[in-house]
């Protein structure tokens, strides 16, 4: 089955980053520009005066950016955890980030994200710079193989796949492909989840590892901190758990304030929380059946209330 390039909960998540906003001259990020929905999108509801930012590693995404024609508009080849960087002096009155992989990286089997399409064992976003999963697995330890599927897989098979994987590599028959690599966790992994290919979770651990996803979120989530302006909105889209809990904890983080039991401080004095969630929105029944890639997202809304100082 192939899917067309749908943007998930777009509505939802552009009326999330825009409805609080009160400047005349707004500044938006979107941190993952993808093929471009979300931006779009964003600039058919902003403002004259208003400029709207984009970023993302991968270089065919920003050939497509490219082509929007409209002066609001700038896109960098650049990660959002670099988003400081493209912002310079602007402070934001919003940042989007739609977290994971877009439907063209998957349906494009010569990415190499995909275990139904064959093509080369690749998996980097940016295929300009880096190490691709291939390489990578041609000389990594069975320890290091088993830590990146287990800690970014949450597989339970990581040692048998690890081990696997060593083996193949030893006997001359290092992973080249996609296919390759498929065929090979679906040799060790006996159970599976109802409906979901064996290869499902090695294939998504190493692609966090080779893209270094979950610290680039990290990193991305601190700088949006500083970046926005009070009152401006975090809005982020996650498709697995590893990915929603940074979030979730972080957003928590950043609206409690924990003081120290029988510390002699008056409620003035109190510091006050940087941000307050808003929502957390799921896909609907209809947008997951017209769009079963949908079926894993979750939307966080936060909403900036205080200053770092």
């Amino acid at each position: 089955m192939t899917y067309s390039h749908r943007p998930v909960l777009l509505d939802e998540a552009v009326l999330a980053l825009i409805e609080n906003c009160q400047s005349l001259a707004p500044v938006f990020l979107d941190g993952t520009f993808g093929r471009g929905g979300h931006s779009q999108k964003i600039l058919q509801c902003l403002s004259p005066n208003g400029k709207l930012l984009a970023t993302d590693k991968d270089p065919q995404a920003i050939s497509v950016g490219r082509t929007i024609v409209d002066s609001r508009f700038q896109i960098f080849h650049q990660s959002f955890s670099h988003m400081n960087e493209v912002a310079g002096k602007e402070s934001l009155d919003g940042i989007l980030l739609d977290l994971g992989i877009s439907s063209p990286q998957v349906d494009d089997g010569q990415r190499g994200f995909s275990f139904r399409l064959d093509g080369p064992l690749d998996m980097r976003m940016n295929n300009t710079e880096g190490i691709s999963a291939a390489d990578w697995l041609a000389h990594a330890t069975e320890k290091e193989i088993t830590k990146v599927i287990k800690e970014y897989g949450e597989e339970r098979f990581a040692l048998s796949i690890a081990k696997a994987i060593v083996i193949s590599r030893e006997q001359g028959g290092a992973l080249r492909t996609t296919r390759q690599l498929a065929s090979l966790v679906a040799s060790v992994v006996r159970s599976r989840e109802p409906g979901q290919d064996p290869a499902t979770r090695t294939f998504q651990a190493l692609r966090i590892f080779i893209n270094q996803e979950l610290a680039d979120l990290e990193a991305g989530l601190s700088m949006a901190i500083n970046l926005l302006k009070p009152g401006g909105r975090l809005v982020v889209i996650s498709f697995h758990s590893l990915e929603d809990r940074i979030v979730k904890q972080f957003i928590q983080s950043k609206s409690k304030i924990s003081i120290p039991r029988g510390l002699p401080i008056r409620e003035a004095d109190l510091p006050k929380p940087i941000l307050k969630e808003i929502r957390r929105v799921k896909p609907s029944s209809e947008e997951v059946k017209s769009n079963p890639r949908s079926r894993s997202a979750i939307l966080r809304v936060a909403e900036k209330v205080g200053s770092l100082a």
